[in-house]
């Protein structure tokens, strides 16, 4: 009696990404109610700076009011009906924030933004309108465990892996979307793009130029769409620095050009000022059609005027955003560092990241074998044992065992302080067994040594006097 997307399995629910996060509600960390519960490192939201903002809606009580700058109340106009175009005064206040994350090297029309109910909303009308059901879009591994559900679910889309490798920090290479593009090809799918997240989550890197340059040519190449997904995009907290597909194309001198239709963009408010509740998303592109059709389908995922209202003021605060994106790419830098140093301290080690807000993190060596099943053995330890949930790398469909991505932006820093002392308590009980059983080994094979006859140690002895002489 039910659909059969109702009835299929095919949301991606059962992946250990969500997994990790169930056994976390049902037994969330408290530093006083629960202070053994699971702590939250699944989780990439932004906490660090919502003083900030709190600071900003205390000295501007207008807009949360519903009141403009003559004090007047304007409840009554956002309550009603509005069209799904979007305020005016937030797209043009949005663009402008966009083109300052990008050190205003770029600028953004907004007749191309769509406003979208989050980035999630942003990627699967995106899916909509540029695939049919059964046409694939070729993603970069590791990535985001998420996108298996927004990106599929409804939109009946395949994705087929670029296989990236940590030889070379998991960079995108020419051969690599070769050879993605000729796997999707032998399971006779129809590539209709490439996706990436730049900055990379779960990585935590930017995408180089000549990784761009790779993907603009690839594109070009292959006649195809280039998603750039781009929210990440104001946590870059060291160099290098951001670099947007637009720059891209402006550099190349493609602005205008046909390519440039076929590059769009994903935005969110969600990361850069940590507002994953008031569900902002948006695609910018330079299609008119793209963006026709995109804004017809946001009527199902409408962000409020209310909503619109308030950050429209707080984002045309030019000096206010400045300082807010300074600061908070500071903190960020220094919540980082913290917790890199904290892992180093246990013989954990990262990849080198500058942005995000989280760790790519390289515990191979804590592996009962180098597999998948061994590192599930790993994460369950991690969650069950020592109450941390993180994301093993699996779940990001990284093609080598052993990786794991850990948040460190959604939790006070005494709250990463208890994180790493579980950290290095594990590590430091797992060193004990090994040495364990070395030891229980060693005694073993002693036993069995003094067990044995004396011609044995007698004909070990001649056979060393022998090849010494043949040296």
């Amino acid at each position: 009696m039910l659909s059969t997307k109702v009835t299929c399995n095919s949301h991606g629910q059962d992946s250990s990404y969500f997994l990790g996060w169930e056994e976390y509600e049902k037994n969330p960390y408290d530093e006083v109610k629960n202070p053994k519960g699971i702590i939250q490192m699944g989780l990439a939201e932004n906490q660090l700076s919502f003083d900030l903002l709190e600071s900003w809606l205390e000295n501007h009580p207008q807009p949360s009011a519903f009141k403009n700058q003559k004090n007047q109340s304007i409840f009554k106009e956002l309550a009603l009906f509005q069209d799904y175009h979007g305020l005016p005064a937030f797209k043009n206040a949005l663009v402008k924030f966009m083109s300052e994350i990008r050190g205003n090297t770029v600028t953004f029309d907004a007749n191309n933004l769509v406003l979208t109910a989050g980035a999630t909303s942003a990627n699967e009308t995106l899916m909509f309108c540029l695939a049919n059901p059964g046409d694939a879009f070729l993603l970069p591994t590791p990535y985001y465990p998420g996108f298996d559900r927004d990106l599929k679910w409804r939109t009946g889309a395949e994705i087929v892996p670029i296989h990236c490798s940590s030889i070379n920090g998991f960079k995108i290479t020419k051969s690599a979307l070769e050879d993605a593009y000729k796997q999707a090809e032998k399971q006779k799918l129809k590539v209709k793009g490439v996706l990436v997240t730049n900055p990379s989550n779960p990585l935590g890197t930017s995408l180089t130029l000549h990784e761009l340059d790779l993907l603009v040519n690839f594109i070009s190449s292959k006649n195809i769409h280039l998603i750039s997904d781009e929210i990440y995009s104001g946590t870059v907290f060291r160099s290098p620095s951001f670099i947007s597909i637009m720059e891209v194309l402006k550099n190349k001198n493609l602005m205008n050009s046909e390519i440039s239709k076929r590059v769009h963009i994903v935005y969110s408010l969600s990361k850069d000022l940590g507002l994953p509740g008031f569900r902002i998303g948006a695609i910018y592109s330079n299609d008119a059609r793209v963006v026709s059709a995109a804004t017809k389908m946001s009527s199902f995922g409408l962000v409020s005027s209310q909503t619109q209202y308030l950050l429209s003021e707080i984002l045309s605060d030019y000096n206010f955003t400045k300082s807010y994106l300074s600061e908070n790419r500071q903190r960020l830098k220094e919540r980082h560092e913290k917790l890199v140093k904290g892992l180093k301290t246990s013989g954990i080690t990262c990849l080198d990241s500058n942005s995000g807000l989280f760790c790519w993190v390289d515990m191979r060596h804590l592996l009962s074998s180098n597999t998948f099943e061994g590192e599930m053995e790993l994460w369950k330890k991690i969650v069950y044992e020592v109450g941390l949930n993180i994301s093993p790398g699996s779940s990001c469909h990284c093609s080598e065992p052993g990786w794991f991505r850990v948040c460190f932006a959604n939790m006070s820093e005494q709250t990463l302080d208890v994180a790493m002392q579980r950290i290095r308590s594990f590590v430091d009980s797992l060193a004990k067994k090994n040495m364990s059983r070395h030891q229980q080994l060693m005694n073993r094979n002693s036993r069995r040594t003094k067990s044995l006859p004396k011609w044995v140690f007698e004909l070990s002895f001649h056979q060393r006097d022998v090849s010494a002489d043949e040296r």
